[in-house]
């Protein structure tokens, strides 16, 4: 399922737990937004708390840099072991534009209903 409740073509993904799946460097990989995730995120972004992390991305505005922590963050919410930086060195099909995909469903399932970025 996608994190909009719509099958995706994995189906491995459970998103009553906030999990998404995506194909990341060839593989499917399973990615959520644990709470040890939002808590990274929060020191990485330097926020006080989970609503001004929300509000950080609700403005539809990411970096790069953004984008590698957030799926990092994901992934090892996921079980992943991985660095940052192995994250940014890895290969999306459908390049930045997924990457902003993975990102706002991974938010997206966390959060609820929020608007967390502009999809293409």
């Amino acid at each position: 399922m996608t994190a909009r409740g719509e099958p995706n073509e994995f189906g491995r993904a459970n998103r009553r737990r906030g999990e998404v799946e995506a194909a990341i460097d060839g593989e499917r990989r399973i990615l959520c937004l644990t709470l040890g995730a939002l808590a990274e995120l929060e020191t990485a972004f330097g926020v006080p708390d989970l609503s001004a992390l929300a509000a950080r991305f609700s403005a539809g505005r990411v970096t790069a840099t953004d984008l590698t922590r957030v799926i990092a963050a994901g992934l090892r919410g996921g079980g992943n072991r991985i660095s940052d930086d192995e994250v940014a060195a890895m290969h999306v099909e459908g390049g930045v534009a997924a990457c902003v995909a993975i990102v706002g469903d991974l938010l997206e399932a966390a959060f609820g209903t929020t608007d967390v970025s502009r999809r293409p």
